[in-house]
This record gives C-alpha cells, structure tokens and sequence, in this order.
C-alpha cells in the first residue's frame, strides 16, 4: 500500500494531471503592459537599459498597444516623455500632453483595451523629482524638498485632466502623503466617480528603477527618493501605507518592485484583501535578459517562474515588461 505522500508525488509526476493540482495558474489576462510615449518621436527608439522595449511615437504607442490586445493581454499602462519639461512638470496636466494624446488615439483604436495612465511629475519635472520643490534654507546654499502639499494639487489635476482624456484607471506613483484622497475628491468633483484609482502604496526607494528612469528620463537631478519612497528593510510601514491609501479610496494597490518583495505581497494582500498588483520592475527584467543573454539561464523558464511566484505570493495583476512574450509562450 503506498503512503499518501508517495501517492501524491506519482500524481504530481503524471503529465494530463499536472494541470489538475497545480495551485497557481499564470495567464495573459493577468498582465498589464508598460508602454513609454515620447512627445515628437517618428517611430522608435531602442531603450538600451531594457533590450526589445522600445520609446514609441504616438502611432507605434497605438500598433503596440494593439498587437499586446490581440495576444489577450487586457490592459497597458502609459508612461510619457514630453517634448518640455519644467519645475512644476506642467506637461503632466496639460489636456493635450503626451500622455493625454496617447490614449485619446489607444481608447479610438482598441476601446476594449484598458488604459491605465501613470499618475506623477517625475517624468515632467526639469529637476526629475516626483512633486514641487520649496526652499528650506535660503540663500547661496539653498537646499529644497519636495513640497508635499503643493504637489497634491497638481497631481489631482493631472488625474482629472488624464480621466477626461479617456483613461480606464489613473496609477498615482509619487508617494505624497494623501495623495490617493486628494485625488478621490478631485474625480469626484469633475464628475468621474466610476475612475478607479490604482495606488502605487508599497512603492519602495529601489536600485531596481534604473533601468526604467534611463528609459522615462526621470532620474532626480540631485539628492534622491528616499524623504518619500519607502525605506527597503520597513515591512510594517508598507502594510501601513497600504491600508491608508485603502481607507483614502484606492480601488487597487500596488508592491513596486516585485521579487524582492514578495513577502510584502503576501502581506499587504492578508492585511487589505483588495485587488493587489505587482510591478515587475525594469532592473528585474533586465537582470533575466541578460542572464538569458549570456547563457546563464532558459529565458523562457526562468520568466514564467519568476511570474508565477510573483503570482503565487499573492499578486492578482503583474505589471512586467515581459508581458508579451509571456503572451505568446503561454498560447
């Protein structure tokens, strides 16, 4: 008579039954697909940091957007690189901004495709930091901050001005203190109540956006994140994080990254039982390029692994650059 450990190991070994108890299922409708739009751009520009993506004209923006629909992949999320940049990153909240622009012409192409818009200055600053500076000391040696509360209201009316272009779900990323109600309320007011919010909450001060601020050209010009990202040894503060954006009317939160995280997944899902996505970062993805690359690792194995545990850990969305390989080899 066998053990029923041992039976469990011939079932998990026969080939038509593996499917029937493996406990986490990966898929295409899981993913969400980055997209970074560049004002002015005539096709496309290869992103050294992060081989096979691209910075996309506004018409290549449409194309990839709708070759990523067509392999049953659900939703995008728009990040834009505008022609100026400025200290109070007006371009974020300019109606015709680059973003703004990109999903008018995405939700008229592919209207079943969700368009996610990322939501912060980063990229729009002239000094790459996520919100409005102050002087804090004046004079020959000035130092500045970012300036918390000024910065909410800007970012409110990016989101209002990004809802009304046609966005699906708006994806605040700056890490504001309150920033997720001053937000709500901003919707609300200009008639967009049914406009979710997707809460970048546990958003950490990680190595792992390298190659991502190469490719947005959002690196701070001086000092870094960290008054405002999470500290990378803190897990109670993200779970705390989580659950203030949660009571300020977050629809979904968000772990960034994604792999070195995963135990922050696990908690923040026990803790907030919202839906919960993972951002996949550009450093974890380049790390598995270039380890396939070399030869060091099975690209493809290796990727599904990954996402499978990110899934596993308790991530009902992924957010990864990989997304439309993924796509294909799961088809």
């Amino acid at each position: 008579m066998a053990f029923p450990s041992t039976r469990m190991r011939r079932l998990r070994a026969t080939r038509p039954l593996r499917g029937l108890v493996r406990e986490t299922e990966l898929s295409a409708g899981d993913l969400i697909y980055p997209l970074f739009v560049v004002e002015g751009l005539v096709g496309r520009e290869p992103i050294w940091t992060m081989p096979g993506i691209d910075r996309l004209s506004l018409d290549e923006a449409v194309s990839e957007a709708g070759a990523a629909f067509a392999l049953g992949i659900p939703a995008v999320i728009l990040f834009g690189i505008p022609g100026h940049k400025d200290a109070e990153g007006t371009g974020a909240y300019d109606d015709d901004g680059v973003v703004q622009l990109a999903t008018r012409a995405i939700k008229r192409a592919h209207p079943e495709l969700i368009v996610i818009t990322d939501l912060c200055l980063c990229e729009y600053t002239d000094h790459g930091h996520c919100g409005v500076l102050r002087d804090t000391r004046p004079g020959a040696d000035a130092e500045q901050e970012v300036d918390n509360d000024a910065t909410l209201e800007l970012l409110a009316r990016t989101a209002v001005s990004q809802a009304q272009a046609g966005a699906d779900i708006v994806a605040p990323s700056d890490m504001m203190d309150g920033r997720v109600g001053h937000i709500r309320q901003a919707l609300d007011e200009a008639d967009l109540e049914q406009t979710p919010i997707m809460a970048y909450s546990s958003k950490f001060a990680s190595a792992f956006y390298g190659p991502f601020r190469a490719a947005a050209d959002s690196a701070p010009a001086f000092g870094d994140r960290r008054g405002y990202q999470l500290d990378p040894a803190n897990g109670e503060e993200a779970v705390r994080e989580s659950l203030l954006d949660a009571q300020e009317g977050a629809d979904l939160l968000m772990v960034k990254p994604a792999l070195p995280y995963l135990d922050i997944i696990r908690r923040v899902k026990d803790a907030t039982m919202l839906p919960l996505v993972a951002y996949n970062t550009g450093g974890e993805y380049a790390m598995l390029k270039a380890a396939a690359a070399a030869g060091y690792m099975d690209e493809r194995q290796s990727v599904l692994e990954a996402l499978t545990g990110i899934k596993r850990a308790g991530a009902d969305i992924i957010i990864t650059y990989h997304a439309k390989d993924v796509a294909l080899w799961l088809k």
